[in-house]
């Protein structure tokens, strides 16, 4: 095994057929949108704050003042906007950073907003043993519904790694989605072995996604090299063709990053072009799931 993993040419087909087909992308599920809308808006944010450098195994005091920022100002503006255009999302939360702001949870999920699972402290799944994937994902399940009263049902895992196990995991945990994989840009229903699971997969992707046009580090050659003008224009861009098609526009941000002065109203001024069209429906991507879990 240790020589089949080393030289990927030399796999047999059963090997490479059988790692390609672990987990896969089945049915696609773009059902006809409540009330007859066209388009499907699934807003997210992903709730790092300090998780990130701790992950990491960091003690940058800087890099966790940058997470802190998310709490202190970046929630605040991203909850005001939201409550005034009554727009409901979905956060995704690790376990650690809920119960640094437990305050800050109860306020997400007393306002209407569903909350997600987003790993124990923002680790690796692909770099854990089953046995501690597994214990993380039961305890932040816990976390989560201790500090919010509301147990998750779907989960986005941490920097989108996703181990051989993680869909075992979700469906022994009854799961109702994923939001971490990028097969399509739909809805579509989660294979596992050739298998269907009933597991319900909102698809991300790195275009639309807030972190790699505004992250920034002073030890690696990363910097924001895109103004956010034209940040804008490529979720624009995003949403006005899932609107054209009739299907979904799924994005994902971060209150330490999008929350700036200079970015904040790339959510808002998103939000009134969809508003705009006049048949968009906003929902959280529970109900997004649960909506296209009808067409299975």
């Amino acid at each position: 095994m240790h020589e089949i993993g080393k030289d990927p040419w030399r796999w047999p087909e059963e090997h490479w057929r059988n790692r390609v087909n672990r987990v896969r992308a089945g049915k696609r599920l773009t059902p006809p949108w409540p009330e007859g809308k066209r388009c499907a808006v699934a807003l997210s944010f992903d709730v790092d704050h300090e998780s990130l450098e701790l992950a990491d195994g960091g003690e940058s005091i800087s890099r966790m003042s940058m997470g802190q920022y998310g709490h202190r100002r970046g929630m605040p503006r991203v909850m005001s906007i939201l409550g005034q255009h009554d727009i409901k999302a979905s956060f995704f939360v690790p376990a650690v950073v809920a119960q640094l702001y437990p305050g800050e949870q109860r306020r997400v999920s007393d306002e209407g907003h569903e909350i997600g699972m987003h790993g124990w402290i923002h680790e690796l799944n692909s770099l854990l043993p089953p046995e501690d994937e597994r214990d993380l994902m039961m305890r932040s399940a816990d976390t989560l519904e201790l500090i919010t009263g509301a147990r998750p049902v779907g989960m986005r895992t941490p920097s989108w790694d996703f181990s051989e196990h993680t869909l075992s995991i979700a469906r022994e945990m009854g799961l109702l989605y994923d939001s971490s994989l990028m097969a399509d840009d739909s809805c579509y229903e989660l294979m596992q072995d050739g298998d269907r699971t009933g597991v319900i997969e909102i698809p991300v992707e790195w275009i639309r996604d807030d972190a790699p046009y505004f992250s920034m580090s002073v030890t690696a050659p990363l910097r924001p090299q895109m103004s956010p003008e034209d940040v804008f224009s490529i979720f624009l861009r995003e949403f006005e063709l899932a609107y054209s098609e009739g299907e979904m526009f799924q994005l994902t941000m971060h209150p330490h990053r999008i929350g700036y002065r200079s970015r904040i109203w790339i959510l808002e001024e998103l939000i009134r072009v969809a508003k705009s069209k006049g048949d968009v429906w906003f929902a959280t991507h529970r109900e997004i799931a649960e909506h296209a879990s009808t067409a299975l």
